[in-house]
C-alpha cells in the first residue's frame, strides 16, 4: 500500500527557473506529481514583467494556483523560494484554500530573521551581482564566460535579490501546516535563522541539516529527496492508502 497521490509545488531560488526541479520528476515516486511553478520573467514566462514585491508576488501567484489547486498538496522552496512558499501559503489562505501538507524551506532563514538580506533593497550592478553570484556558489564556471548567457541571467537575478531585499515580515496567524526546514552545514545561513521558522506554524517543525554549502540541494539531492518523502509519509493527514 502506498499514499495517495500529492502534488509538490516547487518554488525556484534566486535566478533560477522551474528548470531547476526537472531532476525530481524522475526521482521521485509517480505518488509524488512535482509541479514547478514559473515565476513571471523567466522560462516559459520569458515575457512577463519580473516582479520585485514579494507580496504581490505571492497573491498574483495564489490567484493562479487556486484555479487548479488540489488536494492533498505541500509547498517546497529552496532559498527565495523558500521565502516565497510561505508567503504563498499565507496568500492562498487569504483566498480560502486548503493549507497544504506541508511546507519545505530549504536554505532559508525565516522571515523574521532576514537581517543580511537589507543590503539587497537597493538594485546592484552587474558586477556587484557577479560577485554575490560567485559567492553564493552552485553556477557552472562557464555560465561567467558566457556573455549571452549572462545577459538573460542578471536581470532575473537583479529582481530576485530586490524581492529579497524589499520584504519585509509582519506577524499574523500562524500556518496550520507543518514546516519542515533543511540548511546546509557549510553554507551562511546559520543554523539560529532557520530554526525561526518554528514560530512560524501551529503544526509540527523539524529542522535537518545536510552535508555541504547553499547549494546542498544539487550536492545532496538523493538524501535531501529521500527525507522530503519520508515527512511526507509520515504526515499524511489528507493522504489516503490506495493501491501503488
Amino acid at each position: 500500500m502506498m499514499p495517495g497521490r500529492l502534488h509538490l509545488y516547487c518554488l525556484p531560488y534566486s535566478g533560477a527557473s522551474a528548470m531547476a526541479y526537472a531532476r525530481w520528476r524522475r526521482s521521485l515516486p509517480a505518488w509524488v506529481e512535482v509541479l514547478p511553478l514559473e515565476l513571471p520573467g523567466r522560462g516559459r514566462r520569458f515575457n512577463e514583467p519580473l516582479q520585485t514585491d514579494m507580496q504581490a508576488l505571492a497573491n498574483q501567484l495564489a490567484a493562479e494556483l487556486s484555479e487548479s489547486l488540489r488536494q492533498p498538496y505541500a509547498l517546497f522552496g529552496h532559498s527565495l523560494g523558500g521565502l516565497l512558499a510561505f508567503e504563498l501559503a499565507h496568500a492562498l489562505r487569504q483566498l480560502g484554500m486548503p493549507a497544504p501538507q506541508a511546507l519545505f524551506a530549504s536554505a532559508a532563514p525565516a522571515p523574521s530573521r532576514r537581517e543580511t538580506h537589507l543590503e539587497l533593497a537597493q538594485e546592484l550592478s552587474d558586477e556587484q551581482l557577479l560577485q554575490r553570484l560567485r559567492s553564493l556558489g552552485g553556477t557552472p564556471a562557464a555560465v561567467f564566460d558566457d556573455a549571452e548567457m549572462l545577459s538573460l541571467t542578471l536581470p532575473v537575478l537583479r529582481a530576485d535579490f530586490l524581492l529579497c531585499g524589499r520584504y519585509r515580515y509582519y506577524r499574523r496567524a500562524l500556518l496550520g501546516c507543518p514546516i519542515h526546514v533543511l540548511g546546509g552545514k557549510a553554507d551562511r545561513v546559520s543554523v539560529d535563522a532557520l530554526a525561526a521558522w518554528q514560530d512560524e506554524t501551529a503544526e509540527d517543525f523539524s529542522l535537518e541539516m545536510f552535508e555541504g554549502d547553499h547549494f546542498f540541494i544539487n550536492a545532496c539531492e538523493q538524501q535531501l529527496l529521500e527525507h522530503l518523502l519520508g515527512k511526507l509519509r509520515d504526515g499524511g493527514r489528507d493522504l489516503r492508502a490506495t493501491e501503488a
